[in-house]
């Protein structure tokens, strides 16, 4: 069985804390948070642990890039003081155009640069051990402290990696805690290329246990069953505007739909884009439909794929997807509860 959880990301960051203190009443045991560049996940996730107590706390995901490691490894252990003890921290890179020109990098090999972050990371998290003096590809690290330093409440905080493409995967694999997987992603990928390019970073690194899999999943619900397919294409088409994953949709024999998506975003044809969306990607993709509708395709295809299933709902639907996995009904929605849509601020 895997465990529920709630992606939340637009509106104010108090409605992102009321978002979280909703989904610790209807019993979900994670919610996470995104980033963009006009949202940071870690303020976004302060907000929504001093509105809760139990529920666990992830980033699904941070820019790994947009921080140094010290700011990156001095904001995690902060998260997880504030929060008890109870953080997830995700990172992704953000697609190479992001990288070179939100984070003002070369976008060149990022699966490298991530393989050196995470464990400089868990090295900075340990400064109360000693002074640091660290020569890398792409880090320079030398930190003497000058003061005490105070031991975090956990050495071991959680560090999930995002990734798409099998590279990317397979670094995760070599160094991460877990994986945050895409919602483009299928039960299909997952199992033909997902879980082979896990274990071939576990492999590298020596590791046995197997890496969990923290997985969006685009949940759209709706009385009307056609609105929330309407509402799933949208989302679906947003997202295969980028050619970053691309494989997803080759494995599936999507590339007509792609093409189509792509010529009316050129076109700026939003209706165009849903259009091109064809039902097969939405049952591949997507749970979309009723209350009872959603249901029987999580028993059918996605319960029990991923450790955590992150339901992700359109931004305009709110909470409506954690309602139909058992949630109270008792309580509105803040106004934005959701996501963006926009394709870029997922994890690679």
């Amino acid at each position: 069985m895997s465990e529920m959880a709630l992606v939340a990301t637009s509106g104010s960051v108090k409605q992102l804390a009321e978002t979280a203190a909703l989904a610790e009443a209807a019993g979900l045991r994670s919610v996470w948070t995104t980033e963009f560049y006009d949202r940071s996940a870690t303020v976004s996730l302060a907000a929504m642990a001093q509105a809760t107590k139990t529920i666990v706390l992830g980033t699904a995901i941070a820019y790994a890039f947009g921080r140094t490691p010290v700011v990156l490894a001095a904001e995690a252990r902060d998260l997880d003081e504030l929060s008890g003890g109870r953080l997830i921290l995700g990172l992704g890179t953000g697609t190479k155009r992001m990288q070179q020109d939100w984070h003002g990098l070369d976008g060149q090999k990022p699966a490298l640069r991530m393989e050196e972050l995470v464990p400089l990371l868990r090295r900075i998290l340990r400064l109360h051990e000693g002074p640091i003096d660290f020569e890398g590809r792409y880090y320079r690290i030398k930190v003497r402290p000058t003061a005490p330093v105070l031991p975090p409440l956990r050495t071991d905080i959680p560090i999930y990696m995002a990734g798409v493409n099998p590279r990317m995967i397979e670094a995760a694999g070599a160094v991460a805690d877990g994986l945050v997987g895409h919602p483009l992603f299928t039960p299909e990928y997952v199992h033909e290329v997902v879980g082979p390019a896990l274990a071939r970073g576990a492999e590298r690194a020596g590791r046995a246990a197997p890496v969990p899999i923290a997985g969006y999943v685009t949940c759209a619900i709706h009385e009307d069953s056609e609105q929330a397919r309407r509402d799933a294409a949208a989302v679906i088409a947003f997202n295969s505007t980028v050619k970053t994953y691309d494989l997803i949709h080759q494995l599936h024999g999507f590339e007509a739909e792609v093409t189509n998506v792509r010529e009316a975003w050129r076109a700026g044809d939003l209706g165009g884009m849903m259009a091109a969306v064809s039902p097969r990607m939405v049952e591949a993709i997507a749970i979309a439909g009723t209350p009872e509708e959603a249901r029987r395709q999580m028993e059918a295809r996605w319960n029990g794929l991923y450790d955590r299933v992150l339901l992700w709902p359109p931004a305009f639907r709110g909470l409506e997807g954690v309602r139909a996995f058992g949630a109270s009904d008792s309580s509105s929605p803040p106004p934005g509860a959701g996501t963006r849509a926009s394709p870029e601020a997922q994890p690679r």
